[in-house]
């Protein structure tokens, strides 16, 4: 009777315990942690779940991160399976530029794999903002010069310049 007494609890506990996460959960997790990782700055935990051979991009993409830009705040929209060892992330970022002080919103769409691991393979933008990724930004000049606008002068004596 006693050996029951003390092998139910046990039981319920091993019940209740879920096993390691895996496939889907466990890129989920690993997709909350870079992102989590690259909104702190944390950029030597965010390189251990960037590909090899996606590194080079990756430093050249972020390179003005924490520096040239901030982050504001990210937020992962969501994990969609892409086969059996491939996963798509749609992350929305806000960010501004110190210098301009203005928010501005950018949804990228990362490429997962599972190499014994889940790695970012590739990143991009899919909406919003220009700039996020160290894209070349263009400011188109207007095509004629326009006259500076000049409102009419009111004096008080009642004439009109």
């Amino acid at each position: 009777m006693r050996s029951v007494i003390f092998v139910l609890p046990f039981a319920a506990t091993l019940i209740g315990c879920p096993g390691p996460a895996t496939g889907m959960a466990q890129a989920q997790e690993t997709v909350q942690e870079f992102n989590s990782a690259t909104r702190y700055g944390r950029s030597e935990v965010a390189l251990e779940h960037v590909a090899t051979a996606a590194r080079d991009d990756f430093a050249a993409h972020h390179r003005a991160w924490g520096s040239g830009l901030r982050i504001a705040d990210i937020e992962v929209e969501g994990v969609r399976p892409k086969g059996e060892h491939d996963a798509e992330a749609t992350v929305q970022v806000s960010w501004y530029r110190p210098s301009e002080q203005e928010l501005r919103i950018t949804t990228l769409k990362q490429t997962w794999r599972d190499q014994t691991g889940w790695h970012l393979v590739s990143e991009e933008r899919l909406d919003g903002d220009v700039g996020l990724l160290n894209e070349p930004i263009v400011y188109e000049a207007p095509a004629e010069p326009r006259e500076p606008a000049r409102f009419p002068t009111i004096r008080l004596g009642g004439t009109v310049e």
